[in-house]
């Protein structure tokens, strides 16, 4: 399972009485609990909370269970309809709850999953039971990597990160912001940097690099090629950055630019 930003914290007091968590999405009514410091202390709003629990008033009781919007921070290789298979939810619903134009989705971008529960994988929590157990019995268990070994697939891991398959270009990179006057701070594909300052997006040419390619930027990381812009053509890219000084310190650079996917 991906991680996520939970919107939920365990044990959090309000007037005197806890909210425990009951899984990743829902938690646990408490006596004193009310849905206007509910809402306020996980950043949503108490229409939504009554929407997503089809709630017929705003009562609500003691040892109820109440659903809570989850925020998924997008990862490396995630797809719009992986996010949606582990959810259980549809496509289009990711698309409505995040306003989104298009399927691309930019690496760091925040995507609202409304109403979902979504529980630990019991298959890897049996396999860590049943080593700790092996291990107690004095039974044989998996011999432990030595640290030789440990150092060894993290330096090849990290060489992979550096060095990852696919085509590459050799491009003229400067960084922008969507925190400037005139900005709409929306890519040409939808993703809204206001509200996710720390998207990894680039704009391209597509006719170079095709937009909602996965791409692996030296000195920048892996981001999505989600933007375009009008002095960004041929062999140019613009890297987005949170904030003006970032965007100045970048400067003009000679990068190589891989296209993984």
């Amino acid at each position: 399972m991906k991680k996520m930003v939970a919107s939920i914290a365990t044990g959090v007091i309000i007037f005197g009485a806890t909210i425990t968590t009951a899984s990743a999405a829902e938690y646990e009514v408490k006596k004193g609990d009310n849905l206007w410091d509910i809402a306020e202390e996980h950043n949503t709003s108490v229409d939504e909370l009554v929407e997503i629990n089809e709630l017929k008033t705003t009562m609500i009781h003691p040892k109820q269970t109440l659903f809570i919007n989850d925020i998924y921070k997008v990862q490396k290789g995630d797809t719009l309809i992986g996010i949606s298979d582990e959810y259980d939810v549809s496509v289009e619903d990711l698309k409505d709850w995040n306003n989104l134009k298009s399927d691309i989705i930019a690496i760091g971008q925040e995507l609202k999953i409304k109403g979902v529960n979504i529980e630990q994988d019991d298959s890897e929590a049996t396999s860590e039971d049943s080593s700790s157990q092996s291990n107690e019995s004095g039974q044989s268990a998996e011999p432990v990597q030595t640290s030789s070994n440990t150092n060894k697939n993290a330096s090849q891991e990290q060489s992979s990160q550096d060095d990852p398959d696919g085509k590459t270009v050799t491009v003229t990179a400067t960084a922008y912001t969507a925190d400037c006057e005139g900005c709409s701070g929306v890519t040409s594909t939808g993703v809204d940097l206001n509200a996710n300052p720390d998207a990894k997006v680039i704009a391209v040419d597509p006719s170079v690099i095709p937009l909602g390619s996965e791409v692996y930027v030296e000195g920048y990381g892996y981001a999505t090629a989600a933007d375009v812009g009008g002095s960004i053509n041929g062999e140019k890219i613009d890297v987005h950055v949170p904030s003006k000084d970032e965007a100045n310190s970048w400067g003009v650079r000679t990068v190589d630019v891989t296209i993984v996917n």
